[in-house]
């Protein structure tokens, strides 16, 4: 097999692997590594094989431009299903992904609950908010039977805008703290 044939071989399987990804970011990523393909043979003297091999399977190469583009996309986005699942695929990898995908799904539940809380009280206003009973807070949130006397509402209709105003600050919290960190990782992967 020549080495025109081993080159065409090796991105014709990157293609088949980025096949996820839109074409013009396929042919991108395939252009440049036909680039350091034969620069690297030039420039070292070292044959396309060897190339090739420090390269590794093109599988794992795919997997690395998916992953990277990924992390980039999420690190400029708000959609919480996007940035949770770019800390998933960092979760995959390590401890502190694991940690900071946990994190992040934590925040979010927490405050679409407090938002869901504010539309059960305006709904049901008997059944959500916080009370106070023998000297103890008994909840903050839904309930589909509020405690009995001798407890007392504390919070009254001031639950709605309270709890609007705690999800949005924890939401917007939450998605600020995931994307510092994808900048985070993904400055450490490019010194890598």
């Amino acid at each position: 097999m020549t080495a025109e044939q081993q080159i065409d071989n090796y991105l014709t399987a990157l293609r088949t692997h980025l096949a996820s990804l839109t074409i013009a970011q396929r042919e991108e990523i395939v252009r440049e590594i036909h680039a350091h393909i034969r620069d690297s043979a030039e420039q070292t003297g070292a044959s396309v094989e060897t190339v090739l091999a420090r390269l590794g399977p093109a599988e794992e190469l795919a997997a690395q431009y998916r992953d990277g583009l990924l992390i980039r996309q999420a690190s400029h986005s708000n959609s919480p299903i996007v940035l949770l699942r770019a800390t998933l695929r960092l979760a995959t990898k390590g401890v502190f992904g694991i940690l900071v995908f946990f994190l992040g799904l934590f925040g979010y539940m927490i405050g679409c609950g407090l938002f869901l809380t504010a539309v059960i009280k305006a709904i049901f206003p008997a059944n959500a908010g916080m009370w106070f009973k023998n000297g103890y807070f008994l909840f903050w949130g839904a309930s589909n039977v509020p405690p009995g006397p001798p407890a007392y509402e504390v919070l009254g209709w001031w639950c709605i805008p309270l709890a609007l105003f705690t999800g949005s600050l924890i939401l917007v919290f939450t998605t600020a703290a995931i994307r510092a960190f994808l900048r985070v990782s993904q400055s450490w992967q490019s010194k890598l």
